[in-house]
């Protein structure tokens, strides 16, 4: 039997039947919605109406979205790029469609299917980082996902590295996400190449090539080991080294697994973190290292993820 899983994001909803062996056997996304939560509630139990027209009756389905998931897996009581505060989104998906679905949060998703299927397979303990829009996270432990008292544990994105750095969407100052999304990046290189710093000057030249500088751009740039655009990527490494390590104080984690968007630039992103993080350890030379290695999924991760966590609660 195939399980659904969708995945709602800021600019499209992706939803796929999976297999038990973590399989996409079929995928279909639409736009999202973002600002509109009636809207957003009718696209999903679209999606998932289409999915079943082509895939068959489902054994379970969950829907995975950016927010704080309360314990039960039913309301999200914050979603900062999405416009909900306390939406009981199980409820009206499952009174739209007629039927039971779970709801999880999208990077505890994503971190499940590496966990599970992916990158993390062999591991037991593992941390996850989503470095995409914003910077999200997963805690696996003892095989376990690990939610917290209330739900909504593993927001790593919200640790502070910059103590009264950037305003986040959370509302706090100098979160991680701040400094190490690809929405952090972009923003830099922008900037970079808006400046009359010598080091902009691949930057300043795509832009005015292409009319704009996108996250296309930066990527070009740093496939191509421009100077000025990976001092921006060691930055970012720099401050996700920074915060992995105190996350080894507290969790000791076996491996972190590098997701997102911005894992797609692979060891040029990857070796930086591994050289900064090596340094930041507590008891550096003492102790075990967490392995830090790229996820394997990438844009599939969330409904593989939900689809499988959909299937253990109501399959």
């Amino acid at each position: 039997m195939l399980s659904l899983g969708i995945d709602i994001g800021g600019t499209k909803i992706l939803g796929a039947a999976v297999n038990r062996a973590g399989e996409v056997q079929f995928e279909k996304k639409v736009a999202s919605p973002a600002q509109e939560p009636d809207k957003m509630v009718q696209s999903v139990a679209g999606l998932i109406r289409d999915l079943i027209a082509e895939a068959g009756e489902p054994d379970a389905i969950g829907v995975a979205a950016a927010g704080f998931i309360d314990l039960s897996r039913s309301n999200v009581l914050y979603a900062p790029n999405l416009n909900w505060r306390n939406e009981p989104l199980r409820q009206r998906i499952s009174a739209e469609i007629g039927r039971e679905v779970i709801i999880e949060n999208d990077a505890n998703a994503a971190g499940w299917a590496e966990f599970k299927f992916g990158a993390a397979q062999q591991y037991q303990s593992m941390v996850m980082l989503t470095l995409g829009t914003g910077v999200g996270g997963a805690i696996v432990d003892g095989g376990h996902l690990m939610r917290g008292g209330f739900g909504i544990g593993g927001e790593l994105g919200h640790i502070t590295v910059v103590s009264d750095g950037l305003v986040c969407g959370c509302g706090r100052k100098g979160c991680i996400e701040q400094y190490a999304s690809g929405t952090a990046l972009l923003r830099d290189a922008v900037a970079l190449a808006d400046s009359s710093d010598p080091k902009g000057a691949f930057l300043r030249r795509l832009r005015d090539e292409r009319g704009q500088l996108t996250g296309r751009e930066a990527y070009e740039a740093v496939m191509a080991d421009d100077p000025g655009v990976m001092g921006l990527v060691r930055q970012s490494a720099d401050y996700l080294a920074k915060a992995m390590a105190s996350l080894v104080a507290v969790l000791d984690p076996e491996v972190f697994v590098i997701g997102g968007g911005l894992s797609e630039l692979g060891e040029k992103l990857l070796a930086p973190i591994r050289e900064r993080f090596a340094t930041e350890l507590p008891a550096a030379g003492y102790r075990p290292e967490a392995q830090i290695i790229q996820a394997k999924f990438s844009n599939q991760a969330g409904v593989v993820g939900v689809a499988d966590l959909a299937r253990q609660t109501l399959g």
